[in-house]
């Protein structure tokens, strides 16, 4: 039987931000005509989606101003409006977007003061929970940018921060300047490369990690199949992604099985088990998980309490070695 915990709410990091282990992420919901879309996406949905899952327990949300350039803030702000329940919002700067909409990455300090004042407004916040430069890039300019955001700190415009997609060897650069309160970076069954030096390094040093994209970005939901891979929309990024098309797709579809095996034993889905399976990992705090509609939220809820038992893992773990990508 799997061990659960009920609701537990984790510490991350050296913040007093207690989280649920799921929180939502938003970029799905930033709707299409953006570099990095998911399709076309109606707000009322994403609104519907956001208040169920606050409703349900999680009480974060992710976000970035890049996320359909500006629009992912404001549609959070609108369903946080319209809630009793006000969960900690994090959101994220370094990627900008010209008047075209193509998307260029900038850590210079004016352009995150910009980017903060940007986010405030869009979010209708005073202060933002976790505020986390987005992208390493360029490399030579995080300590300066890390200055930045421990100054914003120090302003009360935002009350921790923290980083996303570094190594270690950038955390270890920064972390001599200010603490860092969280890592933000892609870990799943499909993506495990951080499991190396990454973690390690997060658990050595009391840096909490909220990781994206466990579900492989819709791929281990149990909902995707050889079909709806190939006729996913012209906009939507997916489609060039490696894992979406041959020789991986088969492998991952035949792995979703194995998920789907397990889950049906405790009345859960194969994406409620992906998710279990990187919260497993004891460097883990939470686990971010997107939804574009009520239902899918509902779907995935459970990940907040459902937890793998050692023989479930070992399971999963298994297939992933005898069947390599």
């Amino acid at each position: 039987m799997s061990a659960t915990h009920s609701g537990t709410l984790r510490a991350l990091g050296n913040s007093d931000l207690h989280l649920s282990s799921i929180g939502f992420g938003a970029w799905a919901i930033a709707g299409a005509g953006w570099q990095f879309a998911w399709g076309p996406q109606d707000d009322s949905d994403s609104v519907a989606a956001i208040q169920r899952a606050l409703d349900l327990g999680i009480n974060w949300i992710d976000t970035a101003p890049v996320y359909g350039l500006g629009h992912s803030e404001q549609v959070v702000a609108r369903a946080v409006k319209g809630s009793s329940r006000k969960p900690y919002i994090f959101t994220k700067c370094s990627r900008r977007w010209n008047a075209d909409g193509s998307i260029l990455s900038s850590l210079q300090p004016e352009s995150l003061a910009e980017e903060l004042e940007g986010s405030l407004r869009r979010l209708g916040v005073e202060t933002i929970d976790l505020y986390q430069i987005h992208w390493p890039t360029p490399d030579e300019e995080i300590e300066r940018a890390w200055e930045t955001v421990a100054r914003f700190r120090e302003q009360g415009k935002v009350r921790w921060i923290g980083v996303s997609n570094f190594s270690a060897s950038q955390m270890e650069r920064v972390r001599k300047i200010a603490p860092i309160t969280s890592l933000q970076p892609p870990y799943s069954m499909l993506r495990r490369a951080v499991e190396e030096t990454v973690l390690p390094f997060t658990q050595a040093n009391g840096i909490g990690v909220i990781n994206y994209s466990p579900m492989l970005s819709g791929m281990l939901t149990g909902k995707m199949t050889a079909e709806r891979a190939a006729s996913l929309p012209e906009n939507d990024w997916r489609r060039s992604n490696a894992e979406f098309k041959e020789p991986r797709l088969t492998r991952n579809l035949r792995l979703v099985e194995v998920l789907r095996a397990i889950g049906n034993g405790h009345g859960v889905t194969p994406g409620v088990v992906a998710v279990a399976w990187t919260l497993h990992h004891p460097a883990i705090t939470a686990a971010i998980v997107g939804g574009r509609s009520a239902r899918q939220v509902e779907e995935i809820a459970p990940a907040l309490e459902f937890r793998l038992a050692e023989d479930e893992f070992a399971r999963i773990n298994a297939f992933l070695e005898l069947n390599p990508a």
